[in-house]
């Protein structure tokens, strides 16, 4: 998969329970446009909507489910049971939240990947971090990728954007790791998706910007509501 994916779009097709287009089977069409528009790979969230896109593209998938648990803000695939559940519609990649904040029941991150190398060996993992010391952890731990998924939900990184700086983040994680990096949170525009590669990004994962239909209109309502004179 990482090699299927190398220097190309991975497309995030996800709508949560308040979202306008909540639906496996419209999260399956999306999957279709995207690969119709050249995508390489895409990213969903929930057992059903992978198995929806499946039946729709060929693409490998990156597999998450998006859980919240009390006393804990890692919310991105956070517990074996997500693992577990995940593996019945049999994504090529899991993405795990890699973030150095307490996890449910106390678990180390460590020990879940541990944990998942034992049961399901076959599948890739993608750590999804908010700082250089949780990239260089997880190429330790062994993950066979890092995403800069989750720079600007953290409380230490939180109020940023991975693009701020001339994707100032990505250039430190990618100068810490070997492992290859995936670019992803608010990779907004083709041009700012190009400029992650010529960095040195492995991939790019666009979700919002071509996912997200209330969010692209806001873009266009909010400029004309302050239009440029």
């Amino acid at each position: 998969m990482l090699e299927q994916i190398k220097g190309k779009l991975v497309v995030s097709c996800q709508a949560l329970e308040n979202e306008p287009l909540h639906s496996s089977f419209i999260m399956g069409r999306m999957a279709l446009a995207a690969a119709q528009g050249g995508a390489a790979g895409i990213r969903a969230n929930s057992v059903a909507d992978i198995a929806a896109i499946k039946q729709q593209v060929t693409l490998p998938v990156i597999g998450i489910i998006k859980r919240d648990y009390p006393g804990s803000e890692v919310f991105i695939t956070a517990t074996m049971r997500e693992v577990t559940e995940l593996m019945r519609a049999a994504p090529e990649m899991i993405a795990l939240d890699a973030t150095a904040r307490a996890r449910p029941d106390g678990e180390t991150l460590e020990q879940l990947v541990r944990r998942i190398r034992r049961n399901f060996p076959e599948v890739l993992l993608m750590a999804d971090i908010s700082d250089v010391d949780e990239a260089v952890a997880a190429e330790a731990l062994g993950f066979d990728c890092v995403g800069t998924t989750l720079y600007g939900y953290t409380a230490p990184t939180r109020g940023h954007r991975l693009p701020e700086n001339d994707f100032a983040l990505l250039k430190d994680v990618l100068a810490a790791v070997a492992l290859p990096v995936i670019a992803e949170g608010n990779v907004d525009t083709p041009e700012r998706a190009a400029r992650c590669l010529s960095l040195g990004a492995h991939a790019v994962v666009v979700g919002g910007a071509i996912t997200r239909p209330q969010q692209i209109t806001r873009r266009f309502t909010d400029a004309l509501d302050s239009p440029v004179i």
